[in-house]
């Protein structure tokens, strides 16, 4: 009876969790075919405290459930295929924000990177896509970075190569995104025109007590600089850990540290309360007195 009990709950359970997926794919198919998607945006930030980027988040403004984090939809969009227009809105919308930007002489320097997925990446017009939307929104193409993950990078490497040189020939930026938690071995990273390595938030977390994880960190950026490319750490939360990583020539950092993901207002606010911050002292001085 036991051993009967315990395979209905199972079966119970699982009939559960298609319920739930079946109610997700469908409200996702609303949600593409209705744009109720919103953008986050999380500073990256220097060692002067200036903000010189963002990463875009992408979070689902559920009608009934209000704000839904990806982690609770990406897993069924990848599934359904529905990853591919929900990646080209957020390419759409980067985009139109990086314009709006353009405009503002706080924010106009300010690079945006976008997360692609294998999917979205692999599609035959991938290319074509991405250049129509800079063109048809006018954003500056050296402003958009596309981040990208090693899993999906070792996969036909010379269409990825001819990809990505195709877009960088234009202008566009790449940021290899959780480096270190890959498999792809050193003959792939050196192939791939790279601007950008981000340390993932795993070898962060500990620093500066553990001391694998203070080998691992110094490994990477070490390997980064002598590839020519930037270093950024993300998952930074203390103080400790960006003096850590300022010491060992890491110079840029995102994290809770400074910000949460957030709405683009308090973004633009963020950027401009840092860039005042950021500025010398005397410079300040200078700017709060009458003409």
């Amino acid at each position: 009876l036991t051993c009967f009990l315990a395979v209905g709950m199972v079966l119970w359970i699982m009939q559960a969790d298609v319920s739930v997926r079946n109610a997700i794919e469908s409200d996702l198919r609303t949600a593409v075919a209705n744009s109720q998607f919103v953008l986050h945006y999380q500073p990256q930030i220097d060692d002067g405290g200036r903000v010189i980027g963002a990463e875009a988040l992408l979070r689902w403004q559920h009608p009934q459930r209000g704000m839904i984090p990806p982690a609770k939809f990406i897993p069924v969009a990848e599934e359904t295929g529905l990853i591919v227009p929900i990646g080209e809105w957020v390419l759409k919308k980067a985009c139109a924000q990086l314009v709006a930007w353009a405009a503002n002489p706080d924010t106009a320097h300010i690079t945006l990177a976008v997360n692609v997925s294998a999917q979205q990446f692999r599609q035959p017009d991938f290319v074509g896509q991405v250049l129509e939307i800079l063109a048809r929104s006018g954003a500056r193409a050296s402003h958009l970075k596309l981040e990208l993950t090693e899993s999906m990078l070792v996969k036909d490497l010379d269409e990825v190569v001819a990809k990505m040189s195709a877009l960088k020939d234009l202008g566009v930026g790449f940021s290899l995104d959780d480096f270190g938690t890959g498999f792809s071995s050193l003959s792939y990273i050196k192939r791939l025109p790279l601007d950008q390595i981000k340390i993932d938030q795993s070898f962060v977390r500990d620093l500066p007590e553990d001391p694998n994880d203070m080998a691992i960190v110094r490994t990477l950026v070490g390997l980064g600089r002598s590839l020519g490319l930037a270093v950024i750490a993300e998952g930074v939360e203390t103080d400790g850990q960006r003096a850590w990583l300022a010491a060992n020539d890491c110079h840029a950092f995102q994290g809770y540290l400074f910000s949460k993901p957030v709405p683009v207002d308090q973004f633009d606010a963020f950027v401009r309360e840092h860039a005042e911050a950021a500025r010398p002292v005397a410079d300040r001085h200078l700017a709060a007195e009458p003409a």
